[in-house]
């Protein structure tokens, strides 16, 4: 009987840091995406400008800006115009655009911040 008892305690006792364990390696905060903030305002160097235009422009559906819009950072970008997720391509070339989506319209590529529909940057050619 104190055999069992002891098998059963130390299987409990096993369990319970296999199951502590796993949870905390799957908390939010060591998630790889928490490490990407994403905001209203974004800041690319001139290169990364220029390979974003480049693997985001050939990726993208053209759209017209519909009547009465004008696309400037901070602005929300109206729900007639399609965003999609930044290509795996581009978050290679410039990790910084990995959380955000995107639209071009009428030449311009619109970086938005996909929880508010903000527009965080505008790159042109």
């Amino acid at each position: 009987m104190k055999t069992r008892t002891a098998l059963l305690l130390a299987t409990t006792v096993l369990l319970s840091g296999v199951t502590a364990a796993s949870a905390a390696s799957m908390s939010p905060a060591s998630s790889s995406t928490m490490s990407q903030h994403v905001s209203d305002t974004l800041s690319l160097t001139s290169t990364q400008r220029r390979a974003a235009l480049k693997d985001l422009n050939s990726e993208a559906v053209k759209q017209n800006l519909p009547a009465g819009f004008t696309a400037t950072v901070g602005s929300v970008v109206p729900s007639t115009i399609i965003i999609e997720p930044v290509p795996s391509k581009a978050a290679r070339d410039v990790p910084t655009l990995r959380p955000y989506d995107f639209a071009v319209v009428q030449g311009k590529v619109l970086i938005v911040n996909p929880s508010d529909r903000k527009i965080a940057d505008i790159i042109t050619s």
